[in-house]
């Protein structure tokens, strides 16, 4: 039985580009919540003074 080095090639390449953008998309993320947990959370939205005046 002979090895089909193609297939094995594209299974590879497709393996490195779907790693390749999870990476890229969680750093993204990253820069996200780290910006959401360091804005300035002071100001209440109404619906989270509602929940605070009962």
């Amino acid at each position: 039985m002979e090895i089909n080095w193609i297939i094995i090639g594209i299974v590879v390449a497709t393996l490195l580009a779907l790693i390749v953008y999870l990476i890229k998309q969680n750093q993204k993320d990253q820069q996200k919540v780290t910006r959401h947990f360091n804005a300035d959370t002071t100001e209440l939205s109404e619906e989270e003074d509602e929940l605070n005046n009962n």
